[in-house]
């Protein structure tokens, strides 16, 4: 609670942010901007977290980054400033232009700024040079009206914020479910006897999730985890919404078993555990026992479980215990609690999907779940847990640069125009075409690219060697300080601010959790400046002058979102009644085929796969070289993907600063070093380009041997480009190699 009171005042917004918040979340008020964890069918007054007060205060700041704020330092002199200082100056109130003279930034009229991006998107060789960036903040009618407005204009360059994230978890899942989306709502946490969760951290990321935790470990559920490091919050945590324990000072405990895997290790541990799963069915024939295998679900619904079983058996135990960095005994103990538990759910996040072997690891664990029939029945499934709070959504309404045959048809046929189907650039594309000079101009709706990519010294240089660069955003970030020679700071309605039309009504907007619940959001404070605009009408705005109307009448949408809300109905299936059911208390559901055991892949059945394990995993890489570490970068507890709040991260024992290295004490002394010395951290990619994270403090922390940690986007400089998940093309910002540089003793 004192971090909360302490975000609210810097914010300078304690009594209208303390009534902002009680709108969090209801029926008759907004979504928070934070993450996507699911809202409960019997919601209370209060839900919102530690991290959804920060959010909300961010966004609702009575600060002000106005035109007297970019002329009183150029760009080159912002650029200095960290992201903390960047963003701690306030919303943004006037549309801004780049002068390269003065090298500022300067205020420029909307129909300027629209007609100018017009004519320069006009005027490229071909609609392909030009990038579309969407970040995960964006609504589902921000993000339809974006999707359409380039695809008219004739390219699928969709980069997204989801292709440095659930990449991985949605190919994995379609290939083994056919669907690429979670089959969990939040009531089945409800049923769950036990639940796994691997590769994430609730705590910081969406702590609301430990609170459905804490009330499944207070029933008796089992919560196994496996993650590298230990995190508090999965560990013990205190309810804020639970008032005799927030008085008594208490707490619960969360994780009945707590597994510390190495790095990349993930895909081990589970085969180990099924190879468990498959020796318990063996000794339990022979004995007459029940079966512990559900034979029934994997004769109906299943495909490849004999090549499966035998990819198992060929994996020895040495193998799979010198790659998981966890002994036999350990994962045998977490098979117990599967073999035990009759509805399991299994939940994952980016220690799972930034990784070389993501998709394989992803596809392991489905194989896990296959084997006792935990898919399609209450209180079982299968629940990736996204970041942003509507990175799910943005995907489900056409952000996709690998579009269906099906949803490129019903876009042709309903708006009647000529969709392109070629498929686009993702991320890494999009940075490799900047560098390549075959793209020109890049347009962010919302997030803060620079910072959330990898390679940012290659970034930056991608970015200010286009022609154009504009950025939709709420605030100042350091993407906004790598201008291309035509440069636009164009500035939006957040999400707790009312969105007015031309008459005054009050308009409506959706987004779509991890749980595929759909439902609306309207703000309820004043607008940070008369001269902001939302993200509809700014996208209209850019489309009527790039496009114009012949196709689609963007004015008429961005007056009204219920039209473009009776366009998605029409487009993309489960949509059926959208506005009437978006007015609804908690939306609807989509209906997800695989949570109810129909499976849209080729064979028509869940599909096991029978990858072996990777050759080898960076852990492994890592200690056959002296002085190599396998280093992932995560968030500290006062940051929400590249937005930090503040310096602290009170769970781990940091405070006032982010430049740390979270490192084994044993290792420390192996390298004659101690805590508070500080290094250069040097990449050790293999492509010869020279990466350097100067400057940072050793901390000992509990984690494995072999490995260390560090916060993003600090260390982004160190994740190579060149190094992507296998059929994600995900950045492995969790799989990074490196070494340190000693600098002066602390």
């Amino acid at each position: 609670m004192k971090s909360c009171g302490k975000q609210l005042l810097q914010s300078g917004m304690p009594i209208s942010g303390a009534r902002t918040m009680l709108k969090a979340n209801q029926p008759d008020g907004f979504d928070c901007p934070g993450c996507a964890w699911g809202d409960p069918e019997h919601g209370s007054s209060f839900e919102f977290c530690e991290n959804g007060v920060k959010a909300v205060a961010w966004e609702a700041t009575e600060k002000r980054a106005t035109p007297a704020f970019f002329a009183k330092r150029t760009v080159s002199e912002l650029r200095q400033l960290s992201d903390y200082e960047l963003e701690l100056n306030g919303r943004l109130t006037h549309p801004m232009r780049y002068d390269a003279t003065s090298d500022r930034y300067l205020p420029v009229a909307w129909e300027v700024a629209f007609a100018e991006i017009g004519s320069i998107l006009k005027g490229l060789a071909n609609p392909d040079r030009a990038e579309f960036y969407t970040s995960g903040r964006a609504s589902n009618e921000a993000a339809f009206l974006y999707q359409l407005f380039v695809r008219v204009y004739g390219t699928n360059n969709f980069p997204d914020c989801s292709n440095m994230c659930h990449e991985a978890s949605g190919i994995a899942m379609r290939q083994a479910v056919g669907v690429g989306k979670g089959t969990v709502l939040l009531e089945d946490f409800e049923e769950a006897e036990a639940i796994f969760v691997i590769g994430q951290n609730p705590g910081t990321n969406h702590p609301r999730m430990l609170g459905d935790l804490r009330r499944a470990a207070l029933r008796g559920a089992r919560i196994v985890v496996f993650n590298p490091i230990r995190e508090r919050g999965l560990e013990r945590f205190s309810d804020p919404q639970d008032k005799i324990e927030m008085l008594r000072r208490g707490s619960t405990d969360i994780a009945s078993h707590y597994l510390q895997p190495q790095l990349g290790g993930d895909m081990a541990a589970i085969r180990g555990m099924a190879k468990a799963v498959l020796a318990a069915e063996e000794v339990a024939a022979a004995a007459g026992l029940p079966s512990v295998l559900d034979h029934s679900f994997l004769a109906e619904h299943c495909a490849g479980f004999a090549e499966y079983k035998a990819s198992v058996e060929a994996t020895s135990w040495a193998e799979i215990e010198d790659q998981s960095g966890l002994s036999r005994e350990e994962i045998e103990r977490a098979a117990d609690v599967y073999i035990k538990a009759e509805r399991v759910i299994c939940t994952w996040a980016m220690g799972v999907t930034q990784h070389l072997h993501s998709v394989s690891t992803i596809r392991e664990i489905a194989n896990f779940m296959f084997l006792r029939g935990n898919i399609g029945r209450p209180g079982a499934g299968l629940c990736p847990v996204r970041g942003h709070s509507n990175v799910q959504g943005d995907r489900t309404v056409g952000i996709d640069e690998k579009p269906s045959k099906d949803f490129l048809d019903a876009l042709e046929t309903h708006f009647r125009f000529t969709v392109p189907r070629q498929h686009g650039h993702n991320v890494l594309a999009a940075i490799g075409a900047m560098l390549d000079g075959s793209a020109a101009a890049f347009i962010g709706l919302g997030g803060n690219f620079a910072r959330a990519t990898p390679d940012s010294a290659l970034v930056e240089k991608a970015l200010r060697r286009l022609k154009l660069t504009v950025h939709i955003a709420t605030k100042p970030n350091h993407s906004h300080l790598m201008p291309g020679e035509t440069a636009f700071i164009l500035p939006c309605l957040g999400r707790t601010e009312m969105d007015l039309n031309a008459t005054g009504n009050s308009q409506l907007v959706s987004v779509e959790d991890s749980m595929s619940m759909v439902h609306g959001s309207a703000g309820i404070n004043r607008p940070a400046s008369p001269l902001l605009l939302s993200e509809v009408a700014i996208i209209a705005g850019i489309a009527q002058a790039t496009v114009g109307s012949a196709v689609v009448d963007w004015a008429e949408l961005a007056e009204d979102y219920d039209r473009i809300r009776d366009h998605i109905e029409a487009t993309i299936p489960g949509f059926e009644d959208y506005n009437k059911r978006l007015r609804k208390p908690r939306g609807f559901h989509l209906r997800n085929a695989a949570a109810h055991r129909k499976w849209q892949t080729p064979t028509g059945k869940a599909s096991f796969s029978c990858q072996a394990l990777p050759e080898q995993t960076v852990h492994q890489r890592a200690r056959k070289g002296e002085g190599r570490f396998a280093l992932q970068t995560f968030r500290s507890h006062d940051q929400y993907n590249t937005t930090v709040y503040g310096l602290d991260d009170r769970y781990r024992g940091v405070y006032g600063e982010r430049q740390v290295i979270f490192i084994h004490p044993e290792d420390l002394k192996a390298i004659n070093a101690k805590a508070g010395d500080r290094v250069d951290v040097v990449g050790e990619h293999d492509d010869g380009i020279e990466r350097v994270a100067r400057d940072f403090r050793f901390v000992p922390y509990d984690i494995p041997r072999g490995s260390i940690a560090g916060y993003y986007p600090e260390l982004n400089v160190l994740v190579p480009l060149g190094s992507a998940g296998e059929e994600s093309d995900t950045p492995t910002s969790k799989s990074i190699m490196v070494s340190f540089r000693r600098r002066n003793a602390a």
